[in-house]
This record gives C-alpha cells, structure tokens and sequence, in this order.
C-alpha cells in the first residue's frame, strides 16, 4: 500500500535539514559562532567520558556546552536541484504553497527556503546547511542521509573555525544515517550514551545550526520513545519537545550526563518551522548503520515481506485479543519470508524475537535492525490463541514492509451492506478466488470505511463467498466484526460495531 500522505491542512513531516538538498537549506551562515573553546590539532585528545549523575530539577547544560560543543561541527552542501526536488519524499523547509505575499515567505527566502539560488539559463544550484558531530579522533562524523542527498561538495566547519572538504563515505535512506570523514587529526570526540536507559520526561540537550545559526543550543525533555512516523521507516524515534528547526539535521541530542542518545533529524510542523515535535533517531541505531558503512560502503535491513495495521479495540475485540495491541497482518507477499513461515492475513503479530510489538510501526522497527538471513521467532495471535512461527528474514534493498493506514473508528449500528458474489471476470481481474462485492454501504460499515466497490474477502477470518456464509459468520460475532477488504488491489482490515 502506498505510503501515508499528510494534506497541508494537517501536520506535514518537515525534515529539519536546512542543509538537505532538494529540500532546500539556509543559504547563508553568520560570521559568530557559539562560545565553545577552540580545539587544536596540536596534542592527542583522551578518549572522553561521561559528566557526573543527572542534575536534581533543572539542569546546567553549561559544561556539557564547554566540554562537549567543539566536537559538534557545522556542514554545508552544495548541488544542484529543483525548487521542487525533494528525494525524501517528505516536506522540505519551505510551507508548500506558501503565497509569496505572506511574510513567512520572505522568511524562509531569506533563510534557505528551496530553489532560491538559481542561476539563469541553467539548473538551479541548491545550496544548504545541516550539522554533525565527530565520532573518532581521526575524523569521522555522523550525520543525516537527507543533509547530503545529491551533495557535489560537502564543507566541514569547526568551532575553532577550520574548514575541511569532507568524503561521503556512505549514507542509508532507510535510517537517515550518512557517515563522512574530513582529513584531520586528534579531533574531539563525544561519549554515546544507551537510548534504551532513556526515560520519558528526562532532560536532554540538542546542538546544531538552526537556520544558519551555529552551534545554537536548546533543550526540552523526552517526551515519547519509539515513535514510528507515516514514512515507512526503520526507526524507533526518541520524541522530544527540544527546539529543532531547519539546519539541526544531524546535530546529536544529550542526556543530563553529556552522551549522545540520539540524532537529531525531523519536526511534525504545519510551518516548516518548529512547533514542538521533533523526533531523534537512537544513537545505537546510527552506530550500527555507521559500522557496516565503514566496513562496506552500504548499510542492509532484514524484510519480513507483509503489510500491517493497527490494531485498535474493536479489532482487538473481532480477534478476541485482551488488548489492542501487535501487528495485524493485512496482506503476505508471496514468495516473501513471512510467506514461507506460514504467516497467514489476519495473524496478528505481538512479538519479534522475544521483543514486543504493541503498535503496528514496531514490527518494521523491528525487523529492520536486523541483519538479512537472520532467524527470528514471532510470537503471532491465531485464531484466538497464541502460535509461534520461525522465520528467516529476507533482504529490505528487494521491496520494504509497509504500514497501511490506520483505520478510523467504526460506527455503532447494523452492518448495513448490500453484497453480491464476484463475476467471474470479476474474480480474474481481482485475483481472487472469491469474495463478496459491495454495492452499497450505510450504517455501521459506511462510518467505518467500507465504500462502494470494495471486495470483501474474509469475515473474523474466515472466508466468504455468499451472503449466506458472512450471515454464518454475524451470528457467532460479538459487538464488532473484522472484514478483510480488498480495494484497489491493496487489502486492509476494517472494524465494523455491529452491537
């Protein structure tokens, strides 16, 4: 199913790289930069390690700033692009459609907005900044993938303001993880941290160049873990309410004790600016992305090869779960790993590998940390009691899991459809061996999502092929039914209150 797409008039995932290109970038830098002390390549630097506990209530940054900031370095990026291009599939730094009268227009033009060095008579040059922060003492740095997507020169700027051309030593779209390596020596370098020890309501601490402002700093608390974004993603995000605008794209976040727990790397924003949402990818994550990219130049994910959905109470309530929670297995791709694991459409999937699965996002999360080849166990829900199925994960690069849509709330009332068997060419066109087509949806079905044309193939799982058969099925049901509906050659579970 095709991925989720969030219209202007809600939120828009704003990737916060100023510095992406084809998503645009601040344009210019300010001559200041932030008051850290200035590192020299003169004497060998040890090996940091972490400040003392966190701070009881408020916290003072200030020596996580002093000891910690030369290691955060500015980046700039040049290519070329299209006031459109946007490679991420994700809203860039400028509003789309934003009227060239309103004064947030002249904002982000001034500031970076997509396009605006373009020079006559050829393609336009995109210019853009992001941020970074040093890794090893002999430079190497980690970064956002999106900050230097269709990069022909990449600028690596310290707090001691030397500048260094910088190598991209390779980047994973998936993860949005780039790793770069600047000609230098004895560099600073910064500790990690465990996002796993990471509380929600803890302190944290993000720097970078929001905007073009070096080596900014700003702070907020977690606000969420494991956050999986409309964007078929890979990663378990960190939520935060720290201020993250364009140009943070790379930066790390800290915890009280000075190691870095994450990257800094998307904003939920209806004005491309900061509205407090930002979201950080987990440091151990980036860290085993940055290890097979040294090692090999790529980054692999395993693939389970299905597509789920969300499991809300009245699926919960179909399926008898105790509560709404896993992975509902709308489709199986034939061929794929599930497919040869027996997983079947309708399983509902609450563990990988002995880890939970409570939302849909986290079985993707899941599998995608996973190395291809690799056995798995699934703990998976069938027909009312638990099975355990082993599967061998296949390869991401071939075709990734997908989400589907979370469905909307079901109404409360009769089924109300009218339904009529498949036609033969029916059947061949849909690829189905049978199945009941809508012709008309009110009531209860209607709230729910079922529309005109819609195949229903299966009622609580099981198949049907008359109305006689999804009568069978009523009788026996609760207060709500799961259909399995295809449409549009895609299949998507649909709760349906019926008492």
């Amino acid at each position: 199913m095709s991925n989720l797409t969030l219209s202007p008039t809600r939120l828009i995932l704003a990737l916060v790289a100023a510095g992406a290109l084809g998503g645009g970038g601040a344009a210019w830098m300010i001559g200041s930069h932030a008051n850290a002390s200035a590192v020299t390549a003169s004497a060998p630097i040890a090996a940091p390690a972490p400040l003392a506990s966190p701070f009881a209530g408020t916290p003072d940054f200030t020596g996580i700033v002093q000891r910690y900031g030369p290691a955060v370095v500015n980046i700039s990026v040049t290519g070329t692009g299209t006031d459109d291009d946007d490679s991420t599939g994700n809203a860039s730094a400028m509003p789309r459609g934003l009227d060239p009268d309103d004064p947030l227009f002249q904002f982000f033009k001034r500031f970076g907005g997509p396009g605006f060095a373009v020079p006559r008579g050829g393609p336009p040059i995109v210019r853009g900044l992001g941020s970074g922060f040093i890794v090893s003492p002999d430079g190497l740095i980690l970064t956002n993938a999106h900050v230097v997507r269709g990069a022909s020169d990449v600028t690596v700027k310290l707090t001691d303001r030397r500048e260094f051309q910088a190598k991209v030593l390779g980047r994973d779209d998936k993860t949005d993880i780039a790793v770069l390596r600047i000609a230098a020596k004895n560099l600073p370098t910064l500790p990690l941290g465990n996002p796993r020890d990471l509380k929600v309501g803890e302190w944290v601490l993000a720097i970078g160049s929001p905007f073009g402002f070096e080596n900014s700093v700003t702070a907020g608390v977690v606000s969420a873990k494991g956050r999986s974004l409309p964007d078929d993603s890979f990663v378990p995000f960190i939520q935060t309410d720290v201020a993250v605008n364009p140009g943070n794209s790379g930066g790390p976040l800290f915890n009280a004790r000075g190691e870095v727990i994450g990257i800094n790397s998307q904003i939920f924003s209806r004005s491309g600016g900061y509205q407090g949402l930002s979201f950080a990818i987990p440091i151990d994550l980036a860290v085993r992305i940055k290890d097979q990219i040294v090692a090999t130049g790529h980054a692999t994910h395993a693939r389970l090869g299905v597509t789920v959905q969300e499991v809300n109470q009245a699926l919960a309530d179909s399926f008898k779960l105790d509560k709404p929670a896993g992975a509902l297995v709308a489709q199986v791709e034939p061929g794929s790993a599930a497919d040869k694991a027996g997983l079947k459409t309708g399983d509902v999937i609450r563990a990988f590998d002995g880890q939970p699965v409570v939302e849909s996002g986290d079985l993707p999360a899941r599998v995608g940390e996973a190395a291809p080849g690799k056995s798995a166990v699934l703990e998976v829900w069938r027909n009312g009691k638990r099975e355990d199925l082993r599967v061998t994960l296949g390869n991401a690069d071939d075709k990734p899991a997908r989400i589907s849509a979370r469905d909307a709330d079901a109404g409360k009332a009769r089924l109300g459809l009218a339904l009529r068997p498949l036609a033969p060419e029916e059947s061949r066109a849909a690829g189905l061996e049978s199945g009941l087509v809508v012709e008309d949806a009110q009531g209860a079905a209607a709230r729910a999502g079922v529309q005109p044309g819609d195949v229903i193939v299966a009622v609580n799982g099981s198949r049907v092929d008359s109305v006689d058969a999804v009568k069978r099925v009523l009788s026996h049901a609760g207060k709500s039914v799961a259909l399995l509906v295809q449409r549009d050659g895609q299949r998507l579970f649909v709760p349906v209150r019926i008492g």
